[in-house]
């Protein structure tokens, strides 16, 4: 013990202890994913369904916990801390908020914000009849409606679902991946979730053509309750270290279509000095050029040759 920090004494222990602590670039997201005392088949259902959009950075609680987080939010913390997850999805049910679904996220293992919504529509995985996308499959994310760009809590909103569906950091993707659309739709005050799986068909040309197909799960969303962070607490969760950012390059700059230009920064030159092409019919005396005796030596040689 050195400090008041009690060092781990088997490799097992210190392998745990590195995997947890902070990191210049963090792990995937994980997601706790859990149910409340009194959920009943349909949040059960929802809450399997997006389990199996997330897998494998999803953990799913099959026990029933007796938790209301926008009244005391320290079990979800502790759940936090136990599995390591930033990322959770409460479901439960009762007669005052049928079908209730809380997205949340934490940041430090505090909560940082949570959106209340309420299922008025699902349809689950298992009543589409089609082939699902393979596990761990990276999704695209599309977000329609004014709504995600004019109004506060939907654009806290849409931070959030990315933040929960967007998976983990790839440097690249192929084009065969990319087979998950995810589809959010702001409209008369609902939130429209759509799956759909992604076809390339046959074109006749090199570019494939596009088809998408609904797999599911889809939901008719209505928006409840909110718990969003202050300004300054926001902020804070988006800080990035240092060595992370990029440095900027001095004399370099971009216009809107991504063109890139470079500044050269050249000493004064003295064009007087200034080395040009040379030519036999050009004579200098004392650095000027006389034409004038050219011509006349010209017209002496053509009289010589007649």
């Amino acid at each position: 013990m050195t400090d008041g920090i009690i060092k781990p004494k088997l490799k097992r222990t210190k392998r745990f202890l590195e995997s947890r602590a902070p990191k210049l670039s963090e792990n995937a997201k994980t997601t706790m994913i859990m149910k409340g005392g009194n959920a009943n088949q349909a949040v059960s259902q929802a809450l399997k369904d997006i389990y199996s959009l997330k897998k494998p950075n999803a953990v799913l609680y099959k026990k029933k916990n007796i938790i209301r987080p926008f009244e005391d939010s320290t079990s979800l913390e502790f759940f936090s801390k136990k599995s390591d997850c930033s990322l959770f999805l409460f479901g439960s049910h009762n007669k005052k908020r049928p079908n209730n679904l809380i997205f949340g996220r934490l940041f430090d293992f505090h909560v940082l914000d949570m959106i209340e919504l309420g299922m008025e529509k699902f349809v689950s995985l298992s009543e589409i009849k089609t082939t699902t996308c393979p596990e761990g499959t990276k999704p695209m994310l599309v977000f329609a409606g004014e709504a995600f760009e004019m109004d506060n809590e939907h654009k806290r909103l849409k931070s959030l679902l990315t933040d929960f569906f967007r998976g983990p950091s790839v440097l690249a993707v192929r084009l065969a991946g990319l087979e998950h659309v995810l589809h959010f739709t702001a409209l008369d005050g609902k939130i429209f979730m759509r799956s759909y799986r992604c076809l390339l068909k046959k074109s006749g040309c090199r570019t494939p053509r596009i088809e998408l197909e609904e797999m599911g799960p889809s939901f008719d969303f209505v928006l409840r309750r909110t718990h969003l962070a202050s300004d300054d607490l926001y902020k804070l969760a988006h800080k990035q270290p240092k060595s992370l950012k990029p440095k900027k390059k001095k004399n370099i700059s971009h216009d809107v279509f991504g063109t890139k230009f470079g500044r050269v920064h050249m000493q004064k030159q003295d064009l007087s000095k200034l080395q040009t092409r040379k030519m036999k019919g050009l004579k200098r005396k004392g650095g000027v050029v006389v034409a004038g005796e050219q011509e006349a030596q010209t017209s002496k040689v053509a009289k010589m040759e007649s």
